[in-house]
């Protein structure tokens, strides 16, 4: 049975997103501790609570444009209002009563968000669901010059434990796993998103 929940790296103040980009980005973000050019606030930019769900994406940091995995620590308020402002990006018949529904409601979304299979270490796929959120041109400014607490490089540890999983140490991988857990979040809200 399929599972719908938030599992992340988290605090009392702060959630931990991941993305990643090319060197060029990911530099600049990390001298500047934000976004800066070359990164784009005129396209969607997509952010992800689930470690393993980003290591799947990004092929352990060895995809072209994606060689450096960002740790983004952003502000708790400003990823439950991402939240409460996204729209699903299918007509998904727990959430709307039909198509026209989901139409209606997605024309002007400012966030979507979308359910993918949750990933093991070696990236095979899980009944679980993790989510990830896109931000939109209209609220990309509020990401990057009012969410963002800090970005980390967790390139370094991406490769580590992708060079453990290559020598067949799954249990050396697993031990510098980030820690996640499952994210509260209000019923309305859950309602929403479709978390079980």
């Amino acid at each position: 049975m399929r599972t719908y929940e938030i599992r992340a790296d988290y605090d009392r103040d702060t959630i931990v997103v991941y993305q990643a980009y090319n060197p060029e980005i990911g530099n600049a973000a990390l001298a500047h501790g934000r976004f800066v050019e070359p990164f784009s606030r005129n396209r969607m930019t997509w952010i992800k609570p689930s470690f393993l769900w980003m290591m799947a994406r990004c092929g352990w940091a060895r995809k072209p444009g994606q060689e450096m995995v960002l740790a983004v620590r952003i502000s708790r308020s400003g990823w439950e209002e991402a939240l409460s402002l996204a729209e699903h990006t299918s007509a998904d018949r727990r959430i709307y009563a039909d198509s026209a529904e989901w139409r209606e409601r997605s024309k002007h979304a400012r966030v979507r968000v979308q359910w993918d299979p949750e990933r093991t270490l070696r990236g095979a796929t899980l009944d679980a669901r993790s989510i990830q959120i896109g931000l939109s041109r209209s609220i990309i400014d509020r990401y990057v010059d009012e969410w963002i607490v800090a970005i980390d490089d967790y390139t370094p540890l991406v490769r580590k434990m992708h060079a453990h999983l290559r020598d067949g140490h799954i249990d050396r991988a697993k031990q510098l796993l980030p820690s996640e857990r499952v994210y509260p979040v209000a019923p309305e809200l859950a309602l929403r998103l479709g978390i079980d």
